[in-house]
């Protein structure tokens, strides 16, 4: 059967599924470096992109050698296009591939590795590009434009704060101004227990002229296996709607023919499903097959078929749910997606289940909120230039007495300078990390972390802090609330550890890298002297930590003890396996002048580096050691006198 209705599209997403992927800023970043280089290759200089299937083909063949894609792709040059499109559409490369101002400005941020804010919002410099982008990009769903970072910026003048369903299932479904209206209402009467996000969902599929047609279609015909592919409008191929049948007829057994005795096989049905486990939660309160084989009323949740009091009824409810369904799947699908673009500006939150403005923006946007909605639905003329925020709308221009009194009023503070402001901010960004360590970086999981990066259970430790930074980046960041904590939550750890962090204060990694160090500094105290504290991490294995580190390791201290002058000051350098020549050169530094490369007469000797293995961290926090505690031991081991080989063991294991 021909596709008589046609699909069309009742939401948003920002990117392309294909192109999800962990440590985004800096795939991004990667990413643009690529085709910078690619299209200066000599072969490629004067191609075009578009339907040219022989550079596309060069192209994925380009990131293959670079090791920025694994494998052998089936259809190359769709691959290509797949891994570049989400770029397009945020308006860092053109529809030709070619870097854009944007994209431009992007790659040289990450080039000089200065990410440093100079900006209103106090964000990086890479998230300010990122947040003008998005408040650029646009997209056209069936002839109608819409800029769903400007929606996500309305609800949030509307709300405050939405909550992670709202975002998931609701937002994504704001695609015109009369849309947009009705999803506000929505929200407003599920926030008074008046509706539910399914019925939400279900009255904006319902609103829709195809899905109208497809009910329509669908009562007035024979239910057969081509008329329920017919009115499941799938988008891709309406033969992938086959299984439906069979779970259609299983439920007319059940809710029409009170055929009770069928409800195994309404169970059984939804196994042929790709989304069935959503009917599955649906219609039963158990997973068990046994149990609904041995009592399946007993197991039977009530729904919209109990409802059912005739074939129509039935119809419409069988219709109605396997639309809910299919939406519900692809929104959730869209969801990692959304949020990983949305997060590239850091100005929007996501923690505690909620979703909101940062303080500053939050006051930057709602001032200006009714006027930025008029171009919500109209594309931006000025998506690939790299511009200032009057360009994107006359209304983005706020004076900092309007953040500052937001500021004031958001906190109850009376300051009257952003100077004032911005420690005022500062206050509540380490309020954030109290509650941050308190939650997510408990002893517990601290040692549960520590265990994984022993064993490199790299997904599990993704899982558990972010999967927008690589690991070693943050090893390095849990040693540094690690070592926070050891220190009795004294110091700027924020100003202290040398990373990229998100708004929600979890770390990202980016192309260039940065300096590997966490630099702790100390006041002066009965127990120990003012000093620096250098802290180095890193995961490289047993063959290549003695060639990776030590120079490095003994170069950052050396040059902080030349520069500073301050020789109570050291390093701890902390991994997952030490090797015993990192150890040995380690010790051969206590009487080993280190030179200035640049001015030979500069040189220190004495340089104490305490190396640290995982093994000893882990104790280190199920002990409740403490840096006045660590300091001492640390001094002590400095000035033993025993060879490399015995002096971990008998000096630093805890």
């Amino acid at each position: 059967m021909p596709n008589i209705i046609p699909y069309k599209s009742f939401c948003w997403s920002l990117g392309t599924t294909s192109f999800r992927t962990k440590n985004f800023n800096k795939t991004i970043e990667e990413q643009l470096a690529l085709l910078d280089e690619f299209w200066t290759l000599e072969e490629n200089k004067d191609q075009s992109w578009s339907g040219n299937r022989e550079v596309q083909t060069r192209y994925y063949d380009f990131m293959k050698t670079k090791g920025f894609v694994e494998g052998e792709a089936v259809n190359k040059p769709k691959d290509a296009r797949e891994k570049t499109s989400g770029l397009v559409d945020i308006g860092l490369i053109d529809g030709g591939r070619k870097l854009s101002n944007a994209g431009k400005a992007l790659l040289k941020i990450s080039n000089e590795n200065d990410f440093s804010s100079d900006n209103q919002f106090q964000i990086d410099k890479d998230s300010f590009i990122y947040l003008k982008q998005l408040l650029k990009t646009y997209y056209n769903i069936d002839g109608r434009i819409v800029r769903p970072f400007l929606v996500l910026l309305h609800l949030l003048s509307k709300f405050d704060y939405l909550t992670l369903d709202e975002y998931t299932y609701l937002l994504p479904l704001c695609i015109g101004e009369n849309e947009t209206a009705e999803i506000i209402t929505g929200i407003s009467r599920l926030r008074s227990n008046v509706t539910s996000i399914d019925q939400i969902i279900i009255n904006r599929l319902m609103g829709m002229s195809n899905y109208k047609t497809a009910l329509d279609y669908f009562l007035k015909n024979e239910v057969t296996e081509d008329l329920v592919c017919e009115a499941g409008l799938n988008r891709k191929s309406r033969q992938y709607d086959k299984p439906y049948f069979k779970l259609y007829q299983a439920l007319h057994k059940v809710f029409v023919l009170n055929d009770v005795d069928s409800l195994i096989s309404v169970y059984s049905a939804t196994r042929d499903i790709k989304i069935g486990k959503w009917w599955r939660n649906y219609l039963f309160d158990t997973t068990s097959e046994r149990a609904i084989s041995n009592h399946p009323v007993a197991h039977l949740k009530t729904t919209l078929f109990s409802e059912v009091d005739s074939e129509n009824v039935f119809r419409v409810a069988f219709f109605k749910i396997m639309h809910l369904f299919k939406a519900k799947a692809t929104l959730s699908d869209y969801l990692d997606l959304n949020r990983r673009y949305i997060k590239t500006t850091d100005v929007i939150l996501f923690e505690d289940g909620t979703i909101k403005l940062d303080i500053v923006p939050k006051y930057f946007f709602n001032s200006v909120a009714d006027r930025l909605y008029f171009d919500t639905f109209i594309s931006s003329e000025s998506l690939y230039e790299n511009c200032d925020m009057a360009d994107i709308s006359d209304c983005l221009v706020v004076s900092n007495e309007t953040i500052i009194a937001g500021i004031n009023k958001e906190l109850g503070i009376s300051v009257s300078d952003m100077q004032s402001a911005r420690g005022a901010l500062e206050d509540t960004r380490y309020q954030r990390l109290q509650h941050l360590i308190d939650t997510k970086f408990t002893d517990d999981k601290l040692l549960s972390l520590l265990d994984c990066f022993e064993n490199r259970n790299d997904d599990e430790i993704r899982s558990m802090v972010t999967d927008n930074a690589d690991i070693p980046t943050i090893f390095e960041y849990v040693l540094g609330i690690l070592w926070y904590k050891l220190s009795e939550r004294h110091g700027k750890i924020l100003d202290y550890m040398k990373l990229s962090l998100d708004a929600n204060l979890l770390p990202k990694t980016h192309a260039a890298g940065g300096e590997a160090d966490i630099v702790y500094e100390y006041e002066a105290t009965e127990r120990y002297p003012e000093h620096t504290l250098l802290l180095e991490a890193t995961l490289a294995d047993s063959t290549n930590q003695r060639r990776m580190e030590m120079e490095p390791v003994s170069r950052h201290l050396g040059m902080h003890l030349i520069r500073t002058g301050n020789m109570n000051s050291y390093c701890v350098f902390a991994t997952n396996y030490l090797n015993i020549n990192v150890i040995a050169d380690f010790r051969s530094r206590k009487t080993t002048p280190f030179y200035d490369t640049q001015d030979y007469s500069k040189s220190v000797t004495g340089m104490k580096i305490i190396p640290l293995q995982t093994s000893e961290l882990k104790k280190i926090v199920s002990n409740g050691k403490t840096y006045k505690e660590m300091y001492s031991l640390f001094e002590t081991a400095f000035n033993s006198t025993l060879p490399p080989h015995e002096w971990y063991e008998k000096c630093i294991l805890i």
